[in-house]
């Protein structure tokens, strides 16, 4: 049996990575455990809504809503046509004003002769205050974002009235600024304000001040921006920075539908880079065309699967339209608020102004440890599938030092963004690939060894189910491990603020799913014959011509288009933006996994990856044919491969992502073990038969 030799000065310089990777993940850890305070947020207009639909005074329906735990209102820009339908402001275009003087239905004897004097225009909009705060409001507001020149003030038998030069249909649905009477509501309520202000068109210095002097004096917990651009954008970032870091305001950015990153605003990384991320927090609100048709216990599972994943320290709750059986649709609501605050609080979190991460980037000696550690194993990788090089142990170590001095500089003159995603990379895929390939070389050890000493003894075989059980699964247990290694290094190569916070993500995750089965293909081959078992090192180039040549039956190519069919489904549903639709059968288990587990474990793992690697374990110890343990051993691969692509997704605390494996790794055991009984009892039902 020819061996392959692991070289002990890379395995010592992959320890010494991997120390340094786990004082980046202790240091990243504690980051993330001081980062566990929630806004439980509404809109201030949901509640109006309520109170209005239940008839109700607002004050009343905004105690019992404090009560629930909801810490925010979120208020937004007022608009016109808002304020005309709650009778506060009254907008007439000057057409319809002069219709109604031809008409002869205006019968205000001083509006009659304001037309007669002709002051009255067409092609103008009238603004008269119903509520005089209101009327304030947007008399200032109309200042800025129009200009002296397009808003001119007149009276009417002493009553001050706007006129404005703008299209009646655009002038009502322009935002006019957070409205002062809102926000004194929501303080006297005992709320925070979570400000969800628009950006000016052509904005100003002026109109930056403009913002930031109206909520000088109020509770502001966050400032989310509301449409397609930050306050300032894209001339007057700095001025909006500088606010925010005179007044220590935390800025919200809101998470993609698709959970992917952000809602794309113009000048947010910008304002983002220049506060500092720990002045920066994500949040999330589920999308209003799903709300409904999610049952309440749902949505609330929702919120707390987001906030312990995906570092969500915002949230904007909807509200229910529809109210629950013999409930009122407030009592409806009250519930949800109330379930959402006692989950959470259940999973360990607080409540008030939005947490916010340390601004954590890891020491550069450690950073370039790991890297050089993720060098040491590409080397180690080549060596165990090239003979020549395995043998060539000096030229190995040259070769490393090469490549760790190219990868290194980049890291210690303060750069390397791209060598660190490089690094991520090659952790996510060499790693499980070198636990399996470490592995195949003990299966190749234990079956010499059984053999000779079966020759000895003059048996066919000694192992017992129970010890192929036993063995299967702790070599699973130790693979795991190993393949932990990888999600350390993995983790220690990205772990900065701008990866928890995903303004910066790991790419290339459909790829991690299909490299590794690649390098552990190529290692199998250099290692077992799975064409004729009885010749021995076969290169595997030849392996896979005479595959290729072989004639292949209906049936036998049947079955390779649905495992080919489902490898391009795991493929497809993995990553961020799968697309692929997920049955009712598995939401449900996924539901059950999720109250069963602190972490949800993988379906790829916990019930096809594990399970395959103590089968192809057992299949190796049985001596099953090599072709059905090289599928077994692939099957496996993703399973080890899924545990190190988990800590990929850098915005789940990393204790959680090693949960996850945890929880996929011994239920995975404990499956694989029952069913290499229940093919043996299978095995010899067939034999008796």
């Amino acid at each position: 049996m020819k061996k392959f030799f692991y070289n002990r000065t890379l395995l010592i310089i992959i320890g010494v990575g991997f120390f340094a990777a786990l004082i980046i993940a202790g240091q990243r850890y504690f980051v993330e455990s001081e980062n566990k305070q929630i806004d439980l947020a509404i809109d201030y207009q949901n509640v109006v809504d309520l109170a209005e639909r239940e008839g109700l005074e607002l004050d009343d329906v905004l105690k019992q809503v404090k009560e629930t735990g909801i810490t925010s209102l979120a208020v937004y820009d007022s608009t016109l046509e808002r304020l005309g339908r709650a009778g506060k402001i009254f907008s007439l275009a000057g057409s319809d004003i002069l219709a109604n003087y031809q008409s002869g239905t205006l019968t205000n004897e001083l509006w009659r002769q304001t037309i007669e004097f002709d002051l009255i225009a067409p092609n103008r909009v009238y603004i008269i205050g119903g509520d005089l705060n209101s009327y304030y409001d947007t008399k200032e507001a109309l200042f800025q974002r129009l200009g002296e020149e397009r808003v001119k003030i007149f009276a009417v038998g002493g009553i001050e009235v706007l006129e404005v030069k703008a299209q009646f249909g655009d002038l009502m649905k322009m935002p006019l600024g957070l409205p002062r009477d809102e926000m004194n509501k929501t303080r006297a309520a005992g709320f925070n304000i979570l400000a969800r202000p628009m950006n000016f068109r052509k904005c100003t210095a002026e109109n930056v001040k403009f913002f930031f002097d109206r909520i000088e004096y109020y509770p502001i917990s966050e400032i989310v921006f509301d449409g397609p651009e930050v306050l300032g954008a894209s001339n007057f970032l700095d001025l909006t920075a500088n606010n925010f870091t005179q007044r220590k305001l935390t800025f919200g950015v809101i998470e993609h539908f698709t959970q992917l990153k952000f809602y794309p605003q113009l000048g947010m990384e910008y304002l983002a880079e220049k506060i500092g991320k720990d002045h920066v927090a994500r949040l999330y609100a589920i999308p209003k065309d799903e709300q409904p048709k999610l049952e309440m216990a749902t949505a609330v599972n929702r919120w707390s699967t987001t906030d312990r994943e995906r570092n969500i320290r915002i949230n904007l709750l909807r509200i229910y339209e529809k109210p629950e059986p013999e409930m009122t649709l407030l009592e409806t609501n009250l519930k949800y608020f109330r379930e959402v605050h006692a989950v959470l609080e259940r999973d360990g979190f607080t409540f008030g102004k939005a947490g916010t991460f340390d601004n954590y980037y890891p020491n550069v000696i450690l950073r370039v440890l790991v890297i050089i550690g993720v060098v040491a194993a590409g080397v180690l990788y080549l060596s165990l599938i090239s003979r020549r090089l395995n043998r060539n142990r000096k030229f190995q170590l040259q070769l490393f030092a090469i490549l760790a001095i190219i990868a290194a500089i980049p890291i210690l003159m303060g750069a390397g963004g791209k060598i660190r995603i490089l690094a991520a990379f090659l952790s996510a895929n060499l790693f499980p690939a070198l636990a399996i390939i470490w592995q195949l070389d003990l299966l190749r050890v234990i079956q010499y060894k059984i053999r000779i000493q079966n020759r000895a003894m003059r048996i066919k075989n000694n192992l017992s189910t129970l010890q192929v059980v036993w063995i299967s699964t702790f070599a699973l247990l130790v693979t795991g491990a190993l393949s932990m290694t990888g999600a350390a290094y993995l983790s220690g190569a990205l772990s900065d603020v701008s990866y928890f916070l995903e303004f910066e993500i790991f790419r290339g995750i459909k790829l991690t799913f299909v490299l590794p089965l690649v390098l552990v293909a190529v290692a199998f081959l250099q290692r077992f014959n799975i064409v004729d078992e009885i010749r021995h090192s076969v290169p595997a180039t030849q392996q896979i011509k005479e595959l290729l040549d072989k004639s292949v039956s209906v049936k036998a190519l049947l079955v390779l288009m649905i495992l080919a069919g489902a490898f391009v489904v795991l493929i497809a549903r993995s990553g961020h933006t799968s697309g692929m639709p997920v049955s009712g059968l598995e939401i449900k288990i996924r539901a059950m996994l999720e109250q069963i587990f602190y972490a949800r474990p993988r379906s790829k793992e916990i019930f096809f990856g594990h399970p395959a690697f103590v089968l192809a374990f057992a299949a190796f110890l049985k001596k099953f044919p090599k072709m059905i343990c090289f599928a077994l051993v692939m099957a496996a691969t993703i399973g080890q491969s899924s545990m190190v692509e988990t800590f990929a997704h850098m915005r789940t605390p990393i204790f959680m992502s090693f949960m996850r494996g945890i929880d996929g790794l011994i239920p995975g055991a404990i499956i694989g073990a029952i069913l290499v009984v229940f093919l043996q009892i299978f095995s010899r039902q067939l034999k008796k038969e």
